[in-house]
C-alpha cells in the first residue's frame, strides 16, 4: 500500500477474557495475488464450540489442535474465533468479484483470505442459509465416519444444531428406524419440521445399530450406551472442553462389546480421507443446503454491532437459538459531491 492510498480497516469480534468479548478495529491489508477481499453478509454463532471458547473452556493440552482455520490469538484469550461466515467478494482474482462465498472465518465485517479458503455458494442457496455450511460439513464427516447401511436402526441423541442437521441428512438414507432424542420436549417441534420421530430419553427405542451423540452431556452419553445394540457403535460429536465425564463402563459398554468413536471435523473422516479433501467436503456441504428444510435451524438474527451482548445472552441462557445469525451492515455510501449552484443568467 502506497503512502497516498487510504488505510483499510476491519472490525472483528474478540474474546478478551472468561465471559467477555468486544469488537476491535484492525488494519486490513490489500489482497495479494491469489487472495480475495470479502465483505461479510452474515455469520453464525456455533453455540457449543463458541460458548465453550467464551467461557475459557478449551483444555491447554489440545489448544493448538483446536484452533480454527483463520483464528488470531491463542486460547484462552484474547482470541478471534469463529468459523461460519458468508460474504461477497469485493476484490480478487478474475472471476471472483461479486461471488457469494462461505469461509471458515471468525466474526469480522471484512477480511482478506486466499481464494482456496473460499467455497462458492450455489445460486439456489440463500446467503443466510449458507451460514450452515460448516455445521453440515460436521454432520457429513460424522456420516462418513459411521457409514450407515440400508435398514439400520439409528438414534441421534441431542437435538441441538449439530444433532438436528445430522438427523435432517439421515432422512435421505433408507433406514429401518430414525429417532431424534432430547430431554427438552420442545424439540419435538424441530423433529416434526424435519419429519423425524422424536423421543424423550426414557422413551427412545434401544437395539440401535448406530447412535450419534450430540448433547455434550454425561447423561446423554450414558443413555447412548443403553440405546446401542450388541456390537453397536456410538459416534461422539460432542466437545466437552475441560469438563470431566464419568460413565458406567461396567454395564452395557462392557457386556455388549460397544464402541465409542470420536468424530472431529478438523480432518476428513478416515473412510474418505484419501479420496476427499476438506474443500471437497465443504463443496458437498453447501450443495446440500439447496433444501429449504435447513431454514428451520435459523432461529434468530442480531446486528453485528450487538454481537458482544448477543453472545453474553446466549451464554447466560437468555436467548434460545439453534443457529443465531449475525447480520452485517451494507457498505457505507460515499456522500455525493454537492452540485455547483446555477446562477440566473448563466
Amino acid at each position: 500500500m502506497s503512502e497516498s492510498e487510504p488505510r483499510r480497516q476491519a472490525t472483528a469480534y474478540w474474546t478478551v477474557g472468561p465471559g467477555a468479548g468486544e469488537l476491535r478495529v484492525e488494519e486490513l491489508p490489500a489482497p495479494d495475488p491469489g487472495q480475495a477481499l470479502v465483505r461479510a453478509l452474515y455469520s453464525g454463532i456455533s453455540r457449543g464450540t463458541e460458548l465453550l471458547v467464551h467461557k475459557a473452556g478449551v483444555p491447554d493440552r489440545v489448544a493448538e489442535a483446536m484452533r480454527a482455520p483463520h483464528q488470531t490469538g491463542d486460547f484462552p484469550s484474547p482470541v478471534k474465533f469463529g468459523y461460519l461466515s458468508v460474504g461477497v467478494v469485493e476484490d480478487g482474482p478474475e472471476g471472483w468479484a461479486g461471488r457469494i462465498v462461505f469461509c471458515l472465518h471468525p466474526h469480522q465485517d471484512r477480511y482478506v483470505v486466499p481464494v482456496d479458503a473460499l467455497t462458492a455458494v450455489p445460486a439456489e442457496v440463500p446467503a443466510r442459509r449458507a451460514v450452515l455450511t460448516g455445521i453440515v460439513e460436521t454432520a457429513v464427516n460424522a456420516l462418513w465416519e459411521a457409514g450407515p447401511r440400508i435398514g439400520d436402526r439409528i438414534a441421534v441423541v441431542g437435538a441441538g444444531l449439530v444433532g438436528g442437521v445430522l438427523a435432517a441428512l439421515l432422512t435421505r438414507f433408507p433406514l429401518g428406524r430414525l429417532q431424534l432424542v432430547d430431554v427438552d420436549p420442545r424439540r419435538r417441534e424441530l423433529a416434526d419440521a424435519l419429519r423425524v420421530d422424536f423421543a424423550l430419553p426414557e422413551e427412545a427405542l434401544a437395539d440401535c445399530d448406530i447412535v450419534f451423540h450430540c448433547s455434550a452431556s454425561e447423561p446423554g452419553l450414558e443413555r447412548c450406551l443403553q440405546l446401542c445394540g450388541t456390537d453397536g457403535e456410538i459416534i461422539e460429536l460432542s466437545w466437552y472442553g475441560t469438563r470431566r465425564v464419568s460413565l458406567p463402563l461396567g454395564e452395557d459398554f462392557h457386556a455388549r462389546r460397544l464402541s465409542v468413536r470420536a468424530s472431529q471435523v478438523g480432518v476428513v473422516a478416515r473412510a474418505r480421507r484419501h479420496r476427499r479433501s476438506n474443500a471437497d467436503r465443504l463443496a458437498l456441504a453447501v450443495s446440500l443446503l439447496r433444501d429449504p428444510v435447513f431454514d428451520t435451524f435459523l432461529s434468530g438474527t442480531s446486528d453485528f454491532a450487538d454481537l458482544p451482548g448477543t453472545i453474553e445472552q446466549l451464554a447466560a441462557g437468555r436467548r434460545d437459538a439453534l443457529c443465531h445469525l449475525i447480520e452485517y451492515p451494507p457498505p457505507a455510501v460515499e456522500p455525493a459531491e454537492p452540485a455547483e449552484p446555477v446562477h440566473e443568467g448563466e
